[in-house]
């Protein structure tokens, strides 16, 4: 997308929130093949539409035309993101994600949580 002066606006698939959120929701789709049927029904559904809700709230927000309404959704995707870390929690407490499959979640939310702060911060 061009602006005047030839200042170009990004795509919300090349802002690292957004590919961020990616990772971390399809990395969740793949694990739940690995679960037993009672947690992919109970946790595993959750956990999906929470971890996806974050890039669709993202997108959703970046079309919207003022930031008023551009920030509701951003935090709509906040709040999904605290919804999946919780749902994670439980996950590895109840022994579904294993010691050596931590660091990738950990790695992704360290990166993400605060890159979601400042991009909620910057929009005005």
């Amino acid at each position: 997308m061009i602006l005047e002066r030839g200042k170009r606006v990004k795509e919300i698939y090349e802002l690292d929130v957004y590919r961020l959120s990616e990772e971390l929701s399809d990395l969740i789709w793949y694990a739940y093949n690995k679960w037993p049927s009672m947690a992919q029904r109970t946790i595993g559904y959750q956990i999906i539409r929470s971890s996806d809700s974050i890039a669709a709230n993202l997108a959703e927000g970046y079309g919207r035309y003022t930031p008023a309404d551009k920030k509701l959704f951003y935090r709509y995707a906040r709040g999904s993101f605290e919804e999946t870390k919780a749902w994670l929690r439980k996950l590895i407490r109840r022994g579904l994600i294993m010691d050596d499959e931590i660091h990738k979640y950990t790695k992704i939310i360290d990166e993400l949580g605060p890159k979601l702060n400042a991009f909620i911060r910057s929009t005005k």
